[in-house]
């Protein structure tokens, strides 16, 4: 089995040994079998056990996730002001954020949505999408009674009618 290298002064920051950690990415080659293990059924290769508590998933989650915000602002650099509201323009960089935010949140069991993320969408639409408008107008159903009435006056109004036409039929002369 290869040694591993000694990367840099030896000092990696917290974030990025929590993020290889996260990732399960190894520093040294990972394709050899290491000796002793896999001889026996009954024995596996050692696997580093994290003691994750809730404060350490809370505080991961908000740099990871403070990382994507600033992805997500780099990305937004490149978007014009007349461009902010064209779905198709900005529909990247959000599934971007989005992604980003929900993915990492799974990764580190922490819940979907959460506050954290939510604030990070509010964020995004009060920065930039605040002066968006829809372009069509939006049509609502109308308030209930109104709809009740539209639906009863055609049901009440086809037995009248039926009834009128029947009774001036009986008249029994011809119509010309």
């Amino acid at each position: 089995m290869a040694p591993c290298a000694q990367m840099g002064s030896g000092r990696l920051s917290r974030g990025l040994l929590l993020l290889w950690a996260l990732l399960g990415t190894g520093l040294c080659h990972t394709g050899t079998e290491v000796e002793g293990f896999g001889q026996d059924a009954r024995t596996s290769p050692p696997v580093a056990v994290f003691n994750w508590t809730a404060q350490l998933v809370e505080e991961t989650y908000t740099n990871i996730t403070q990382k994507c915000w600033e992805f997500f602002v780099d990305l937004m650099k490149n978007v014009t002001v007349s461009e902010l509201c064209e779905w198709k323009v900005i529909s990247r960089p959000y599934s971007f954020l989005q992604t980003c935010l929900e993915t990492w949140a799974d990764h580190l069991h922490y819940g979907y949505p959460n506050a954290l993320a939510e604030r990070y969408i509010f964020q995004s639409h009060h920065r930039y999408f605040h002066n968006c408008t829809l372009e069509h107008q939006v049509y609502f159903d109308p308030p209930e009674d109104v709809l009740l009435a539209m639906i009863i006056a055609p049901i009440c109004l086809i037995p009248f009618l039926v009834t009128l036409v029947i009774w001036r039929s009986k008249d029994g002369k011809a119509q010309p």
